[in-house]
């Protein structure tokens, strides 16, 4: 199993979600970082405006790419430690992941064009902090809403999670 904590931020109007950008950090501190070049700002809330897209780097950032490049991208570094071994699996870890699913699944289109070997579902950290009582979590990053932050914060919450778990009643 190839653990990876990820979060996407997004412009949503209740019908479309527009990836803004995308954070992604596996067990073994690798970390991906993208920013869409195709998201219309314009149609950002204030509190994206504020909170999100006040912090992206400028536009001269290698990060900026396009949606086609961010899944080209995002997919070979997902992939990576998994290729050619047998039986290994991606495990995707979120805070709240049921729209960070969405956005990245929208990547590749439809549900069904999703690539065989990525997981169709997201696990939900914060399900899992419910789930164990709520126990004390790392502070939120002074960087908070940066999905590459972020993403380094679910790693952070995951390894609370499973010392919580390994101390209560066994391992995850």
């Amino acid at each position: 199993m190839h653990r990876y904590f990820y979060d996407c931020e997004f412009i949503e109007d209740g019908t479309t979600i527009d990836l803004v950008s995308i954070g992604a950090v596996d067990e073994d501190g690798r970390e991906f970082y993208a920013v869409s070049t195709e998201f219309d700002p314009s149609k950002a809330i204030p509190w994206v405006r504020d909170n999100v897209l006040d912090k992206l780097p400028s536009p001269a950032d290698p990060a900026w790419l396009s949606r086609k490049q961010i899944r080209d991208e995002l997919y070979d570094f997902l992939v990576e430690p998994i290729r050619g071994v047998s039986g290994a699996r991606i495990e995707l870890w979120a805070w709240y992941g049921a729209y960070d699913h969405v956005v990245l699944a929208q990547l590749w289109g439809a549900m069904p064009a999703l690539p065989r070997a990525l997981p169709r579902m997201t696990k939900d950290l914060k399900q899992l902090w419910d789930e164990l009582g709520k126990p004390s979590l790392p502070a939120a990053p002074t960087d908070q809403h940066s999905a590459l932050a972020d993403a380094r914060h679910n790693l952070a919450r995951w390894e609370t999670l499973r010392r919580a778990r390994e101390a209560g009643s066994g391992s995850l």
